[in-house]
């Protein structure tokens, strides 16, 4: 059995993490679901299954965060997404800087100092055209997974300027551009091109300051990192798990 100090479970619209760290705050444990439309039975189900995994999971601290944080009615606390994933990244840089987070329902960027204290962020949640979710119906109508629309990108230099400022319009424009015979590793570079370049506007209007680092299930996309990186003309770091950022930045707080 795992000895484990508190457990950190991110909510999202895209996946589910739940994550356990030991007393020192190192990860020991975590698991990766996608989000189902009963939130709350799945909850139920993934702390029935750390049972047989976990030491004292019933006497543990369990803090939840994301946008299903409501829902999730063992937690002895609910935090903001902001405050937990900062305090993930943090834990991982050792320092301050930009956080940017591309989730699948929106996109946050955030202003970290040097003790990790969040002083200003700013929140795309108004259109799905500046998230992962561009991404996931891009690739769809592409038929290509997350990974190869990454290395689709960057498989070429040139690209396709995407004008839609509309996930659903971007879609209809990638038909067209199919048909009118432009590559698809272009028209797939110029869709990253599109999205970083919000995101990049995003991450200017919080007051960019470097080192600028990346959380997310986006953040393990190469393209992304790299395009990014060219937007904002600085260094882009990620983080080994940027996925579990919110869920390991929840259960460190658990242990506070």
């Amino acid at each position: 059995m795992i000895e484990a100090g508190a457990l950190g479970l991110d909510a999202g619209s895209t996946t589910v993490k739940l994550v356990a760290v030991d007393e020192a705050g190192t990860m020991v444990w975590h698991r990766v679901e996608e989000t189902e439309p009963d939130l709350t039975s799945q909850v139920e189900e993934l702390l029935e299954s750390t049972r047989k995994l976990l030491h004292r999971v019933d006497e543990l601290p369990l803090i939840a965060t994301g946008y299903g944080r409501g829902l999730v009615k063992q937690a002895g606390r609910k935090v903001t997404e902001i405050t937990c994933h900062a305090r993930g990244a943090y834990q991982w840089s050792g320092g301050g800087g930009t956080l940017i987070d591309i989730g699948g329902q929106d996109t946050k960027a955030m202003i970290m100092d040097r003790s990790g204290a969040v002083t200003n962020f700013v929140m795309n949640d108004k259109c799905a055209a500046g998230t992962g979710r561009f991404l996931e119906v891009c690739a769809r109508r592409l038929r290509l997974s997350l990974d190869e629309l990454s290395s689709t990108a960057l498989s070429t230099e040139t690209e396709v300027s995407i004008s839609s400022t509309c996930t659903v319009f971007a879609e209809s424009e990638i038909i067209s551009l199919i048909a009118g015979g432009h590559p698809v590793p272009e028209i797939v570079r110029g869709l990253h091109r599109a999205l970083l370049g919000r995101v990049g506007s995003l991450a200017r209007g919080a007051g960019l300051r470097p080192p600028v680092m990346l959380s997310g299930g986006v953040a393990q996309s190469r393209a992304v990192r790299m395009l990014l990186a060219e937007e904002l003309q600085c260094e882009v770091k990620s983080f080994s798990e940027p996925q579990l950022t919110g869920a390991y930045g929840a259960a460190l707080l658990g242990l506070a």
